[in-house]
């Protein structure tokens, strides 16, 4: 296993020495993020962000992510082009030795909470999904923006774009992921590298858009539809574990046996009603789900791949990037590493 770490480049107020500094990491997980979606990654910049992470001691474990423009989620004509320059990075990122690209196909928006800075009875402050409060927001000209969403959009932008997703079926949706993985896959193939789709965060529509990467049978249809080892899934236990009715260790046997575990983001959340729920710190008593069945399972199946904590509480009166500070995610990495090391010392492996 790669105990690895999110990093959003040169202005993330988490440097790449503090990352450093917490013991067990190695990987980095980042991006180029100052290239328009849909656009080709240029491989001098790809190889100026390696060569910047590896000069402070880290190694780039994945690229996190590629965003796939939304004319490809959408089907319109132009997709082709967009496959084609999603393509080009692709082996661009192969060429430079990246082992892992991570993306997800949900429409318009990324991961989606509808408060960023919950305070908790002890002070801390954490991101929170409530249903009837997201039910009541406007995604058009609301202000909630978070890490890893496209802001280019104008308002009026993302009106016509949430719009053009009315007759878009969860059918349509699938073919269109369809139709893209079969231009892609080969390619990733090619380049030596493995394509890991992040499931939807929350794990159900929101806003009216459709979500076709919930759960075990969507899994399932999507590395089978290309059955190919480039194929493959970011597990996110706190993603899949959202929805209570996901068996995340069965998730986890079932994948992992099959090797198409590529990558895992190991975070906790405690449900908190109906499709409702809050980010906790990592350690399995705070939340709603067995961090130590979880990471046992991926130890079980022979996972060696990188693998994160994710969306950290703000803690000791950090500010930052909500989700992504420096403190209570390095906490989450030290309890990881600790698990991952007693399974090692008490379940060696042949």
């Amino acid at each position: 296993m790669i105990m690895s770490f999110r990093w959003f480049g040169q202005g993330d107020p988490v440097t790449l020495q503090n990352i450093r500094q917490i013991p067990g990491v190695s990987g980095i997980v980042t991006a180029l993020y100052d290239v328009p979606v849909g656009e080709a990654w240029p491989m001098e910049s790809i190889l100026a962000l390696k060569q910047t992470v590896e000069a402070a001691g880290l190694q780039i474990s994945v690229i996190e992510s590629v965003p796939v423009h939304e004319d490809i989620k959408l089907g319109r004509p132009t997709r082709d082009r967009y496959i084609e320059n999603y393509s080009q990075t692709i082996r661009r990122l192969g060429e430079a030795g990246i082992p892992v690209i991570c993306y997800n196909f949900m429409p318009v928006f990324d991961w989606t909470r509808s408060q960023l800075a919950c305070q908790l009875p002890d002070g801390s402050n954490t991101l929170t999904f409530e249903d009837e409060t997201i039910s009541r927001m406007d995604p058009v000209n609301g202000d909630l923006s978070l890490p890893g969403w496209d802001s280019s959009y104008t308002k009026e932008e993302m009106g016509q774009l949430i719009e053009a997703y009315a007759d878009v079926t969860e059918d349509k949706l699938w073919s269109n992921l369809a139709y893209f993985l079969e231009r892609v896959i080969p390619v990733a193939e090619e380049a030596g590298l493995v394509m890991s789709i992040h499931p939807d965060d929350p794990p159900w529509p929101i806003f009216g858009l459709p979500r076709i990467v919930s759960n075990f049978d969507q899994l399932r249809r999507l590395t089978e539809h290309v059955d190919s080892p480039a194929n493959g899934i970011t597990f996110c236990s706190g993603s899949l574990g959202a929805n209570e009715d996901n068996d995340l260790i069965a998730i986890i046997r079932h994948f992992g046996s099959q090797n198409k575990l590529h990558f895992a983001h190991t975070r906790n959340i405690l449900r908190t009603g109906p499709r409702s729920f809050q980010e906790s710190a990592h350690l399995s008593s705070t939340g709603s789900i067995d961090m130590v069945r979880v990471l046992e399972a991926l130890y079980d199946t022979g996972f060696t791949g990188p693998l994160r904590p994710d969306h950290g509480r703000m803690i000791w009166g950090e500010q930052g990037r909500p989700g992504y500070g420096l403190y209570d995610r390095a906490l989450g990495a030290t309890y990881l590493n600790g698990i991952w090391e007693a399974l090692s010392k008490t379940k060696p492996r042949s």
